[in-house]
């Protein structure tokens, strides 16, 4: 073999699951980056007498990729599956002891880590195709990376790409030496085609086709978004009259292994082949005879929304790597044609690299798995990219919800049970519960039909919402209106009976009018409630909304489950549902309801509103009278209330009010005094009212209470002997009258007195112990002021004079005296006896 001695140089080496042995043969390197050429496939046979140096796992992102993979090496090796190779994917596994190479998924490794976490029965680790970025490589990479570092240091770790940046990735691996790979691509043409402007995608297809099929030699491979466009183009082509040597296969992850096989198996002798393929044929497969390409450059991806705590599935269009892992099909055994639905300007539009999927996905399964590796910080792995934290602390808290995780964030007996079981976090909840409450069976069906592709087809829209007519089609109870995806329907069933045995439960009847109450285990924040109207809106537990069809047989139910939405806004649409009633939901999700006894100020009505309500999330279950509320939180509402409200239309009594003015007259001469203002008293409400509150639940009832002596609290009590002294209420004129003092201007307090009643006195009257004189408001008798003054000695010398001219004509039956100073003080017209 070629000899590596400065690890940046490339070097050409077949891709091949023997290439860590060689490697580490070449480099001596623990951990090797190895890229190739778009499209690049084996070139060369190993020979068969090559040792292994202790048994590989491949990890392949495809289950048909993995088993493909598998029966390649057996037949180039002469080994036998289930000797020699293998491969393990999810409830399908063909491997025994003496297995050197086993290809697997990715999320069979983290699984296997789970359960050994040194990896005990493996040299070396292949991550084959890293370049899709699946959570599951991430993941699994991490987790080996903290084994190697810290269990194992033998163990190896190879890394293999296309597409992907090997110096990052060589990085991450602690500086691996990297490995290129040219292979042999033949020469690719790239064609563009463009939209048809008026035709929908199955039209555009079908006419690349039959122009592929006219101008090109070698098989067609078509790439589509997914297996309903696949449908619907085979749909189309069995209406072409093709000769009858041409053959069209489908090729996607929902169909039987078999099918699968007959799609990537040469076209007999003198046939040629067309394969309608998802981008589980982008990578991995090699379909022999292909020649030509035809993409429509769509992907369909999950995408996970953290708002809605949901994953749906999404068109996408790719990336320019991915266009070119497609385009490199072509180029596998001669040089090939690629024809791309899409123009020249717009592919220098797309995306360089797909999005890695972590940075998208439902983080739950990869926190619970974290977890039951002993990891309660992602932060101290080693990441390409790491989770973000907003996700994975939302999914963190889900699992705890699920008591998958105690309050210190490590995994509880209940979440190890649910890490062993190979299902999302949710489902495994569902399941473990559902068995404990006997419904273990009916668990299992609703854990498989919702692991897989709806199994209900329907021609025009989305089929009908209930899970219970998936049950029924799943128990064998076909219904005429239905119309059933079989292969998608048999490995429901398969899987269901592989979830039964892992829960060592046994099939039985369950009522599947129960499915809600079950289903609600998994999805405890999905819970609907139909909002009022005619139209079927439901408001989620979690707090978004949803909609039915009208005419779906859902749409009348109160309460719903539900399992998934096509996740538009601002309402998404209920693709899979189940109804539950308003029993399960207090039996199967009391420990989730809270009680809320709602004691609050009501502005509108100026009351305090006691009412006793019990919530599932945002759903309001229950709304009654809370007729036993505590005198206390009524208080506290009242406080609450009128502090909101501001006390500028506060019902003060005229003696609150006076000795407010009386206080605030005297806290502009010394800060002793209290802060009677409206701020400062709705700051202290609690202080000088609040234990003044019992019984009062309206604003109306503050009226009743004696404000003036709750003011009065406020005021030191060293200070209250004094406040009559230096601000009295009232002031004793001559003729002997109590005249009030006003103190609204605390700069100025007032006096209104008639002008008769302070004849003889000389000086004006003052408060504050003499220090503040009085501006007097002299009054006519008719109590109308005619003159404002604050030196009363002065105005008997000078304006009296003036105003008693005016005065005399106005009121000629009063006394007028020439001398005010020397006369006698008078309430009425005339002295007695005159």
């Amino acid at each position: 073999g070629p000899v590596c001695k400065d690890p940046g140089v490339p070097v050409a080496l077949p891709i091949d699951p023997f290439i860590p042995d060689i490697c580490a043969r070449v480099c001596g390197s623990r951990a090797l980056v190895i890229t190739a050429a778009p499209g690049a496939g084996k070139t060369t046979r190993v020979p068969p007498a090559l040792a292994v140096d202790g048994p590989v796992i491949v990890l392949q992102p495809r289950r048909v990729a993995a088993r493909s993979l598998a029966a390649r090496v057996a037949d180039e090796q002469g080994w036998t599956i289930g000797a020699e190779v293998g491969w393990h994917v999810r409830f399908e596994r063909r491997f025994g002891p003496a297995t050197a190479v086993l290809f697997a998924t990715e999320g069979i490794l983290t699984a296997r880590l789970q359960q050994d976490p040194l990896l005990s029965d493996f040299r070396t680790i292949i991550l084959d195709e890293f370049h899709e970025r699946s959570i599951h490589a991430d993941l699994g990479l991490a987790l080996a990376l903290q084994g190697a570092d810290v269990l194992r240091p033998d163990l190896r770790i190879l890394v293999m790409s296309a597409t992907l940046d090997g110096a990052r990735v060589a990085g991450l691996l602690g500086g691996a030496p990297v490995i290129t790979s040219e292979g042999r691509v033949h020469p690719v043409r790239v064609q563009y085609l463009g939209p048809g402007a008026s035709r929908p995608l199955e039209g555009n297809v079908v006419a690349a086709i039959g122009s592929a099929l006219a101008d090109t030699d070698g098989d067609v491979l078509v790439f589509l978004p997914g297996a309903g466009e696949i449908r619907r183009v085979a749909a189309r082509l069995e209406d072409q009259r093709f000769p009858e040597d041409i053959r069209i296969a489908q090729l996607h992850g929902s169909l039987p292994p078999a099918d699968q096989d007959r799609a990537l198996d040469p076209a007999p002798g003198g046939a040629r082949k067309v394969v309608l393929a998802t981008s589980i044929a982008q990578t991995s497969l090699t379909i022999e005879g292909v020649r030509v390409v035809i993409d429509a450059g769509l992907s369909r991806v999950p995408r996970f929304s953290p708002r809605s705590g949901m994953t749906r599935l999404e068109t996408v269009r790719v990336s320019r790597a991915s266009a070119d892992q497609r385009a490199g099909r072509a180029g596998r055994v001669a040089p090939g044609v690629c024809y791309r639905l899409w123009s020249e300007g717009e592919h220098a539009s797309l995306l360089p690299h797909d999005t890695p999927e972590i940075l998208e996905a439902d983080l739950v399964p990869l926190a619970l798995t974290l977890a039951a590796a002993g990891v309660t910080d992602a932060a101290h792995l080693a990441w390409l990219d790491p989770p973000p934290s907003a996700p994975y602390e939302g999914a963190r808290a889900l699992l705890h919800s699920l008591d998958a995780l105690d309050g210190d964030g490590r995994i509880t007996a209940r979440g190890r049970e649910m890490s062993r079981l190979a299902v999302h976090p949710r489902l495994a909840h569902m399941l473990i519960d559902g068995a404990e409450s006997g419904a273990g069976s009916l668990a299992a069906d609703i854990a498989a039909l919702l692991g897989e592709r709806d199994i209900l087809q329907w021609k025009d829209g989305p089929p009908p919402a209930d899970l219970r007519l998936r049950l029924d089609q799943l128990r064998g109870e076909r219904r005429e209106f239905t119309a059933v995806d079989v292969a998608a329907l048999a490995r429901v069933r398969a899987e269901a009976g592989e979830i039964r045995r892992a829960m060592n439960v046994r099939a039985s009847d369950v009522d599947i009018d129960e499915a809600g109450g079950i289903l609600a285990l998994a999805y405890p924040d999905r819970i609907a409630r139909r909002r009022p109207g005619a139209a079927p809106r439901y408001l989620l537990s979690h707090g978004t909304g949803a909609t039915l069809d009208r005419g779906d047989a859902l749409a009348r139910e109160e309460y719903l489950v539900i399992a998934e939405t096509d996740g538009a806004r601002p309402e998404a649409r209920i693709l899979i549902a189940a109804p539950i009633s308003r029993e399960a939901i207090e039996r199967r999700l009391a420990a989730a309801i809270v009680r809320d006894d709602v004691v609050a100020w009501d502005s509108a009505s100026g009351a305090v509103v006691a009412r006793r309500r019990r919530r599932l999330g945002a759903i309001l279950l229950d709304d009654g009278e809370l007729r036993d509320a505590d005198s206390e939180r009524i208080r506290a509402a009242v406080i609450e209330g009128l502090r909101g409200e501001g006390l500028g239309g506060f019902p003060w009594s005229d003696a609150a009010r006076r000795l407010r003015e009386r206080v605030a007259f005297l806290r502009l001469r010394d800060a002793a005094w209290p802060d009677l203002s409206d701020a400062e008293l709705a700051r202290t409400l609690h202080e000088w009212l609040g234990p003044r509150l019992d019984g009062v639940r309206r604003r109306s009832d503050i009226a009743r209470l004696d404000l003036a002596s709750a003011l009065l609290s406020l005021v030191p009590w060293e200070l209250r002997g004094r406040l009559d002294a230096l601000a009295p209420t009232h002031v004793v004129v001559p003729t002997g009258s109590r005249i009030p003092v006003d103190y609204a201007d605390p700069r100025a307090p007032a006096l209104a007195v008639r002008l008769q009643e302070l004849f003889g006195l000389a000086d004006t009257p003052s408060v504050a112990e003499g220090t503040v004189p009085l501006t007097l408001h002299l009054l006519s008798p008719a109590g109308r002021p005619v003159q404002v003054t604050r030196d009363l000695a002065g105005f008997w010398k000078s304006s009296y004079f003036e105003v008693r001219k005016d005065l005399r004509g106005r009121y000629p039956k009063h006394a007028w005296p020439e001398n005010p100073l020397e006369a006698e003080p008078t309430r009425r017209a005339r002295r007695r006896g005159e």
